[in-house]
């Protein structure tokens, strides 16, 4: 990993803790809903995230424990949609999540060859529609302001990486997404993606102090 990486998986810390911040003063303000834990457990997951490359490299990547964590980013923050915007599925999409977590931590600890990538392509593509889908409806429907549609583009930014690194994993590939080239967007990607997550929460929380 050369510098300009570190600096950018840095600002990619950054900017996480900063919505971190004000999600958790959304936290209090909603009479501690739970919606916005499970989005705070997503974006610590990311500062954490972050802060291991920095320090180990990508070299961590391939580890199970890493993978199975940063699935907690996609699955957290698609619980938290479903359960804000859909709250009678909420129950049902926890469940899938736990689920899902699960089943990607039997596979990866055990030798179950392809059927480990089958399990996380599976459950990061899920997770990946749901929250591309999820606020876009949201937007359609004016029930939160139109720069909310950014954490669309942050689930479709999530959804390409980690299917992309699934196909890594395995020795495959993923239409041009090779390994070098894997590796030389993904700080970039994760700083955009946490932008676009960061620009979309905090307009929603604007728009409920007006």
């Amino acid at each position: 990993m050369n510098w300009f990486d570190r600096i950018v998986l840095l600002a990619t810390g950054l900017v996480a803790v900063y919505l971190v911040f004000r999600l958790f003063q959304d936290y209090k303000k909603n009479n501690k809903a739970c919606h916005d834990i499970y989005y705070i457990i997503s974006f610590v997951v990311l500062f954490v995230s972050g802060v291991l490359l920095i320090i180990f490299s990508y070299d961590i990547l391939p580890r199970p424990c890493v993978i199975i964590v940063t699935t907690l980013l996609p699955m957290g923050i698609a619980t938290g949609l479903v359960t804000e915007f859909h709250k009678k599925y909420g129950k049902a999409y926890l469940i899938f999540a736990i689920v899902g977590l699960i089943a990607i931590a039997a596979t990866r600890f055990t030798d179950a060859g392809a059927l480990a990538t089958v399990s996380l392509a599976f459950f990061h593509s899920i997770a990946g529609l749901t929250i591309v889908a999820v606020p876009y409806l949201a937007v359609r429907n004016k029930l939160v302001p139109g720069g909310f549609i950014f954490v669309s583009v942050g689930g479709i930014l999530i959804g390409l990486g980690g299917i992309a690194l699934a196909f890594l994993k395995s020795g495959g590939q993923l239409l041009f997404f090779s390994q070098e080239f894997v590796m030389a967007i993904l700080a970039p990607l994760l700083l955009l993606m946490t932008l676009a997550y960061t620009w979309g929460f905090v307009k929603k929380i604007l728009a409920e102090k007006e």
